[in-house]
């Protein structure tokens, strides 16, 4: 997926630590985004049975508190890949 967006590319960064701001304070480690895609989106990669709320809170919760307002769940294990894609959007 990374090498892919790359090849068209888009700048991409991996599992990079992302601080979180808590009541003023910077708290470095917060979290790590499988991929952000140009400063810009989160993209969180699953390869589970099926899409459980917990994966979609664990992206708006991200989203949240990186202040980004577009992320993408992918869900690799599914026949079509059409199918594992959930788009979410911080309401800010």
């Amino acid at each position: 997926m990374a090498h892919e967006l790359e090849k068209q590319g888009h700048d991409i960064r991996r599992q990079v630590s992302l601080p979180v701001e808590y009541d003023g304070k910077r708290i470095d480690a917060g979290f790590r985004p499988d991929i952000l895609v140009a400063d810009k989106v989160l993209v969180e990669v699953k390869s589970v049975e099926r899409m459980a709320p917990i994966h979609t809170a664990q992206i708006l919760t991200y989203l949240r508190l990186s202040r980004y307002k577009l992320g993408y769940l992918l869900n690799f294990n599914v026949v079509h890949m059409r199918d594992g894609i959930k788009r979410v959007v911080n309401g800010l």
